[in-house]
C-alpha cells in the first residue's frame, strides 16, 4: 500500500465522496494483509494509517488487538503508536481495554519516562474503575518520583482515578501534602485539582485539607505579589489558571467554616484590589474571587467589595461579563439585598440590551430589587420596558409587574391604575388569574368604584382586543355602570356618558370576532345587570344580538336575585366555599351569565379558554328560558385514542342538552415517562359538514411521571348530525427526538353525533 503521505494525498486527491471511499476500501483491505500477515517491521506504520482512516469517520476497529500487539512490543516506535490507538480505538465497552492492563503496569515500573508517560496518558483516557483498582498503587509510587515529566502525569491520572473509583481517595491523600511545596506549574495545578476532586468526593479528605488552607493562601500571595513564574502570566496576571484553581478550592474549604473563611479574608481583599481588569484573565480572576467571597463565610465589608466588583461588570463592554455578573447579582441579592440595591441604575440600564439572554438576565434581576421604597419608580421603568420589550419577555415581565404591585402598592388607586397600564399594554400575555385578581380589587375598594369604571369605560372605548382587559371592563360596567352615567366623579377629567354609548360598546363586544367566548359570556351578563341598573326601559337591551321580544318576563324573574350587585369574594375561603363557588360558577355559565369569575387556586391548569371548558359559548339563544334549569348532559364514554412511549391521549365528550347540534370534546394529554414532552401541539380537522374551533391548550409541555395533564376543547358544531370523523395531527419532542403523528378517529361514540 502507499506510504503514509501518499495515502493522504491519495484521500485529498478524491473528487467526489464514492471516489474517496473506494480509495480508503482498498487501502484497509491492504491494511488487513499486513495484519494478518504480521510484517512486524512496518506494523506501527500500518496503524497509524488505519488511525487517520478513522479519524475522517471510517470504520476501523478491526485494528483494535493490533493496538494491544503493539503496546505489547518492546520497541518505542510501536508502543507509541499502539497506546495512541489504544486511545483513540478502544473504549470501556470493550472487553479489549481489559487485556491492556497488564501492559500498562509493565510500562509503569519499567523506569523510563517517555514510556510511562505513554501508558499514563492512556489510563487516565480509557481507564476504567477496574482498570484503576488495579493500577492505584502503581500511579501512587509515581507521584512522589524524582522526574517532574513523569509526576505531572501521574497527577491527572490520579484526578482520573478518584472520578472513575472515589473510594480510591485514601491512597491518594498522603501524597498530596508533600505535593502542595512543588515549584512546577504543571504539578501544582494538577495537584490543587486533585485535592478539589478528593475535597468535593469526602467529607473525610475536606476536613483534612482544612488544614491547609494557610499554605494555600501564601501560594496565592506569593502569585498576586510577586509572580513567580513568568512563562505562565497572561497579559500581565500572574498565572491566572493557577490563581483561579487554587481560588475554586478555597471555596470548598471555607464553605461553612468559619475558621477557614477567616484565615483566607484577608488574601481575598487583596486579590480582589490588585487584579488588573483591563484583560480578560484579570476579569477570569476577580469573578472567581467574588464567587469564593459568596460561597464563604466572608467578612461584611468583602460582600460589599464582591458586589461592587460585580457592578464594574455590569459596564464592561463584553457581553459575557456583564451577563455572568447579572447572574452573579441575581445569586446575591436575597443575602446582601443593599449592597445590589446600589447598582439598581445600572441593572435597569441592562434592561435595554438588544441580547434577549441579556435583557431576560436583567428583567429577572430588577424584579427582585423592587420593595416598598422603590416600587413605584421601579415599576415605572418596569412598565416601559413591557412596552418594547421581545415578544418572549413579555409574560414573565407582565406577571412579575402584577406580582411586585400585589406586594408593595402604596396605594388601592395606585394598584388598580398598574393593573390596567399592564392589561392595557399586555393583555394577552397576562396570566389567567389576573382577571379575578383585579376584579377582586376593584370590588373592595368602594371609593374607588367611580373612578375604576370611567377609567376602564375609557380604555375599552379605545382598544376591545386585550381580552382580559375587555373582560375586566365589562365586568365592571355591568358592576358599577350607574356610577359611569353619573358623571360624578371627582378624580377622574369629566366624562360624559350615554346610555346607548355603553350599550353600543357591549354591543360591539359581543359582536367581534377577537372576543372569545369568555369575554362575550362578561359582555352579554353587562347588559344584563345594565337592565337592573339603568334609568331608561330595556327596549335598548332587548336590540342586543339574540335577544327576541319573548324573553322580557325572565329579565323581571331575574332581576331580584341573579343580577344585584356582587358581594366581596373573600380570597383563599375555605373549601367549602370554593365548592360552593364554583358550583354557582358553573350555574351562572349555563346561563351564560357569568357574574364575577370565582378566585382560581394557584393549581388551575394556564391557558386561556380551557377554564370553561365544560360549557358552550353563550349561543344566540343564550337567554332561552331553557337554560336556567340546569341539566346533567347524558354521559358519553371516554376514548383513548393515542399511545406511544408513555404520551397518552384522551378525549372525554359533553353535548350541552340546550344546543343538541354542539359537542365539546376535552383533550387530555398525560405523561408517565421519565422525560418531558415538549413543544407539543395538537391540531384536529373534521368532515366539511361540520365546523370545528380549536381553544388554546392549557401549555405545550407535558410534565413528566403522570405531571398536571395538558388539556385542550375542541368545540364542534354539526347540525345536521351527520356521522363524525376526527382527524388529529400532534408533533412535539420528547426522549431527543422531534414527533409527528397523523391519524383519525373513526370510532367516536354514537352518543357524539346521533
Amino acid at each position: 500500500g502507499p506510504e503514509g503521505p501518499n495515502l493522504i494525498e491519495e484521500i485529498r486527491g478524491a473528487k467526489t465522496q464514492a471516489q474517496e471511499r473506494e480509495v480508503i476500501q482498498k487501502e484497509c483491505a491492504h491494511i488487513r494483509a499486513s495484519f494478518r500477515d504480521g510484517d512486524p517491521l512496518h506494523r506501527h506504520r500500518q496503524l497509524a494509517k488505519l488511525l487517520y482512516v478513522h479519524m475522517l469517520g471510517y470504520p476501523a476497529h478491526f485494528g483494535q488487538m493490533e493496538c494491544l500487539k503493539l503496546i505489547a512490543s518492546p520497541r518505542f516506535t510501536d508502543k507509541r503508536v499502539g497506546y495512541l490507538g489504544a486511545m483513540l480505538l478502544l473504549d470501556e465497552r470493550q472487553d479489549a481495554h481489559l487485556l491492556i492492563t497488564n501492559s500498562i503496569k509493565n510500562d509503569l515500573s519499567q523506569g523510563i519516562q517517555a514510556v510511562q508517560g505513554l501508558a499514563l496518558c492512556t489510563l487516565s483516557t480509557v481507564g476504567s474503575a477496574e482498570m484503576c483498582w488495579d493500577l492505584a498503587t502503581e500511579v501512587e509510587k509515581l507521584l512522589l518520583q524524582p522526574g517532574s515529566y513523569v509526576r505531572k502525569k501521574a497527577v491527572l491520572t490520579a484526578v482520573h482515578m478518584i472520578r472513575k473509583v472515589p473510594e480510591l481517595s485514601n491512597i491518594f491523600l498522603p501524597p498530596c501534602a508533600q505535593l502542595l511545596h512543588e515549584r512546577h506549574h504543571g504539578i501544582l495545578l494538577g495537584t490543587i485539582t486533585l485535592i478539589t476532586e478528593l475535597c468535593e468526593r469526602s467529607p473525610a479528605a475536606l476536613k483534612h485539607f482544612r488544614k491547609v488552607v494557610p499554605q494555600l493562601v501564601q501560594i496565592l500571595r506569593t502569585l498576586v505579589m510577586t509572580g513567580y513564574s513568568t512563562e505562565h502570566s497572561i497579559s500581565g496576571v500572574s498565572d491566572p489558571f493557577l490563581q483561579v484553581q487554587i481560588l475554586r478550592l478555597l471555596r470548598i474549604l471555607g464553605r461553612n467554616h468559619e475558621e477557614s473563611s477567616e484565615t483566607m479574608n484577608d488574601l481575598l481583599a487583596q486579590v480582589a484590589t490588585n487584579t488588573d481588569t483591563s484583560r480578560n484573565a484579570g476579569n477570569a480572576v476577580l469573578f472567581e474571587t467574588v464567587l469564593t467571597i459568596m460561597d464563604t463565610r466572608s467578612a461584611a465589608g468583602l460582600r460589599v467589595l464582591a458586589v461592587n466588583i460585580l457592578g464594574r461588570f455590569l459596564l464592561n463592554n463584553d457581553k459575557n461579563i456583564r451577563y455572568v455578573a447579572l447572574t452573579s447579582l441575581l445569586r446575591m441579592v436575597q443575602s446582601d439585598h443593599s449592597a445590589v440595591q446600589r447598582h439598581r441604575p445600572t441593572v435597569v440600564e441592562c434592561l435595554r440590551e438588544p441580547d434577549a439572554s441579556l435583557s431576560r438576565r436583567a428583567l429577572e434581576l430588577s424584579l427582585a430589587l423592587v420593595n416598598s421604597s422603590n416600587v413605584r419608580a421601579m415599576t415605572q421603568e418596569l412598565q416601559s420596558f413591557l412596552e418594547s420589550c421581545p415578544p418572549d419577555l413579555r409574560a414573565d415581565c407582565a406577571s412579575g409587574i402584577l406580582l411586585a404591585a400585589e406586594r408593595f402598592a402604596p396605594t388601592k388607586r395606585w394598584h388598580i391604575d398598574t393593573i390596567l397600564r399592564v392589561l392595557t399594554t399586555a393583555g394577552t400575555h397576562v396570566r389567567d388569574d389576573a382577571v379575578a385578581n383585579l376584579t377582586q380589587l376593584i370590588g373592595g375598594a368602594q371609593e374607588l368604584h367611580a373612578y375604576s369604571v370611567r377609567r376602564l369605560y375609557s380604555a375599552l372605548a379605545e382598544d376591545i382586543s386585550q381580552q382580559p382587559l375587555v373582560q375586566v371592563a365589562a365586568w365592571c360596567i355591568g358592576e358599577y355602570g350607574d356610577l359611569l352615567l353619573e358623571g360624578s366623579c371627582e378624580e377622574t377629567e369629566p366624562l360624559q356618558v350615554k346610555e346607548e354609548e355603553v350599550l353600543a360598546l357591549l354591543e360591539k363586544v359581543l359582536q367581534s370576532h377577537m372576543s372569545l367566548p369568555a369575554t362575550r359570556g362578561y359582555a352579554l351578563t353587562a347588559l344584563m345587570k345594565l337592565s337592573t341598573r339603568l334609568r331608561g326601559d330595556n327596549k335598548l337591551l332587548m336590540k342586543s344580538p339574540g335577544s327576541t321580544q319573548r324573553d322580557t318576563p325572565i329579565f323581571h324573574l331575574l332581576r331580584a336575585a341573579i343580577l344585584e350587585k356582587m358581594p366581596l369574594v373573600e380570597r383563599g375561603g375555605t373549601q367549602d366555599e370554593e365548592a360552593k363557588e364554583s358550583k354557582e360558577a358553573q350555574l351562572s355559565e349555563a346561563a351564560l351569565v357569568s357574574t364575577e369569575p370565582p378566585v382560581r387556586r394557584p393549581e388551575a391548569p394556564r391557558g386561556r379558554g380551557l377554564g370553561r371548558a365544560s360549557t358552550p359559548s353563550p349561543a344566540p339563544s343564550a337567554l332561552s328560558p331553557s337554560c336556567f334549569s340546569l341539566h346533567t348532559p347524558a354521559s358519553v364514554p371516554n376514548l383513548r385514542v393515542f399511545e406511544r412511549e408513555g404520551l397518552q391521549l384522551n378525549l372525554s365528550f359533553v353535548r350541552p342538552p340546550e344546543t343538541p347540534a354542539l359537542l365539546l370534546i376535552t383533550v387530555t394529554a398525560v405523561n408517565t415517562s421519565g422525560a418531558d414532552v415538549t413543544h407539543f401541539v395538537c391540531q384536529a380537522a373534521v368532515p366539511k359538514s361540520c365546523q370545528l374551533q380549536l381553544q388554546a391548550p392549557s401549555g405545550d409541555t407535558v410534565p413528566a411521571q403522570g405531571g398536571l395533564p395538558v388539556t385542550q376543547l375542541l368545540r364542534i358544531f354539526n347540525p345536521n348530525k351527520a356521522p363524525l370523523r376526527l382527524k388529529l395531527r400532534l408533533t412535539y419532542h420528547h426522549l431527543g427526538q422531534s414527533v409527528q403523528e397523523i391519524f383519525e378517529v373513526n370510532n367516536l361514540p354514537a352518543e357524539t353525533w346521533q
